[in-house]
């Protein structure tokens, strides 16, 4: 789908966005996030976003662009634009939210080989 270049009236945009945050901030699981984008968005339009998560986590983690490049399939252009993003607080929410994931799963695994070396099941 292409954007239409007719600009939508300020005060109906405002409310469908307010709206669709609404929407968003009621959602309990992943699984229903996945049902309502897989609906709201296009194939392309998942791949993009994907392509951009995976490309600020790589650049989060210090990875060159062309590590990126080979492994997420973009352009330059495309991972520069990213990385001029990365500091925004959006970026910085997501990235906040994906370490504190990787956190809490690194440290229950060590938790449970712990658990596992002291009581052997």
């Amino acid at each position: 789908m292409q954007l239409s270049k007719k600009k939508i009236n300020n005060t109906l945009n405002l409310q469908l966005k307010k709206m669709f945050l609404g929407v968003l901030a009621e959602i309990k699981s992943p699984e229903e996030i996945g049902v309502i984008l897989q609906d709201l968005l296009t194939e392309t339009e998942r791949a993009i976003i994907l392509k951009r998560l995976g490309i600020a986590v790589y650049l989060d983690k210090g990875r060159s662009y062309e590590n990126i490049k080979n492994n997420i399939r973009v352009s330059s252009a495309t991972i520069a634009g990213v990385a001029e993003s990365l500091g925004n607080p959006g970026f910085q929410e997501i990235i906040k939210r994906i370490k504190a994931d990787q956190w809490a799963e690194e440290t229950s695994g060590k938790i449970v080989r712990g658990i596992r070396k002291i009581l052997p099941l």
